[in-house]
């Protein structure tokens, strides 16, 4: 025990003597947070503006403009025709509605209104204003239908209804997805940062191997086993300061709500760090120079994060991609985190850290068996 001590001590000196180890190591992991923020930063309450154009100027169709004007977000503006394409191409208005001669008559008889709606922004702007609108409309051409054409007996039952005042309870729910959706980003870059810690610090198995400062450890009572496993112990003490660092910043200098329990997430992120130190393992097993370990790395763990979704929600992908993301260890620990998220009990998900786990014992059983084929000087193991 005290020469795996003494050897974390030397890694973790000559790691940090160099000033910038201390910013790559845990400056970068909080770049996740900023890129949430400039991705899903609240954008402030977005105003719909909504020209008008009242061909008709009946009461049915001058209610219709007030009932538009009463939304909330909602800024209704009246226009002349000739102002529709100036208004909308310089972007002074988000859309415009107009309500052609014969909207009230059609509504009276019972038909659809004759409106017409102007936009070049698609249905992202339209569908906020028709969801509204086409349900008010739809109220008062039933009333037409009711009456039968009857103008008499339409106006007794339009004013009727317009004079009734219903009752409405709201409550507003808290939105949570812009949250989540942080976590996840800031989560997702961390996992990725995590992978290239420990493909680093195995790295320096190679390297001193090199170097041949690893034959010279050797010669000293200091057996291969204890110097591996204090390069493991080294790897998952950064990586679960990173992670510590990279949750306070998250929760209490940027005040993310992460909608999991810090230590619960703690414990899945080192789960995973477990994970991560058992793949470089298993890299540098199949490495013969540290210019190989750098393509391996490269090869293994960009893609991956990509293929797993932890950049983008992995649901947005093809079906064959979610499927391939299935078989990777950063897949199931955002999906960890997500169930969490959604209100999973931690002990319901031991699914999830079994199979985290099992992705743990392969790499390092593959890497111990390298490792025990070498046919280097020493082996490893």
């Amino acid at each position: 025990m005290k020469d795996i001590f003494w050897l974390m001590k030397k890694i973790l000196k000559v790691t940090f003597s160099k000033k910038r180890n201390i910013v790559i190591y845990f400056g970068v992991p909080l770049i996740g947070i900023l890129i949430s923020f400039l991705v899903y930063g609240n954008p402030g309450s977005q105003v719909l503006k909504v020209g008008v154009v009242n061909q008709d100027r009946h009461v049915i169709a001058n209610d219709t403009v007030r009932f538009l004007a009463n939304l909330q977000n909602v800024n209704v503006e009246k226009i002349n025709n000739s102002k529709v394409n100036e208004k909308i191409s310089n972007g002074a208005l988000d859309c415009v509605i107009i309500l052609n001669n014969g909207f009230s008559e059609r509504i009276i008889s019972g038909k659809p209104a004759n409106i017409q709606i102007v936009a070049i922004k698609g249905e992202e702007v339209t569908g906020f204003v028709k969801s509204y609108l086409y349900q008010y409309l739809d109220n008062i051409i039933l009333i037409g239908k009711a009456s039968s054409g009857d103008t008499n007996i339409f106006e007794k039952m339009y004013t009727k209804y317009q004079q009734d005042h219903f009752k409405l309870s709201t409550e507003s729910l808290k939105d949570t997805s812009k949250s989540k959706r942080m976590t996840y980003q800031t989560i997702g870059f961390l996992l990725m940062i995590m992978l290239m810690s420990a493909g680093n610090f195995s790295e320096i198995i190679i390297k001193e191997k090199e170097n041949r400062t690893y034959f010279r450890l050797l010669s000293s009572p200091i057996n291969a086993r204890t110097y591996v496993l204090s390069n493991i112990a080294v790897s998952l003490l950064v990586m679960v300061a990173q992670i510590l660092c990279t949750l306070f910043f998250v929760t209490t200098i940027f005040h993310i709500e992460m909608y999991v329990s810090f230590w619960q997430m703690i414990a899945v992120l080192v789960l995973f760090a477990v994970v991560a130190i058992g793949l470089s393992l298993m890299l540098v097993s199949f490495a013969s120079s540290s210019a190989s370990v750098n393509a391996l790395q490269n090869l293994v763990v960009t893609p991956t994060c990509l293929l797993a979704g932890c950049f983008w929600p992995v649901e947005i992908m093809p079906k064959a991609v979610q499927k391939l993301a299935d078989f990777l260890p950063q897949r199931w620990t955002l999906d960890t985190i997500s169930k969490l998220q959604q209100g999973n009990h931690f002990d319901t998900l031991y699914l999830n850290y079994l199979i985290l786990a099992v992705f743990a014992v392969a790499f390092f059983l593959v890497a111990v068996y390298k490792f025990g084929k070498s046919n280097s000087v020493k082996n490893f193991v």
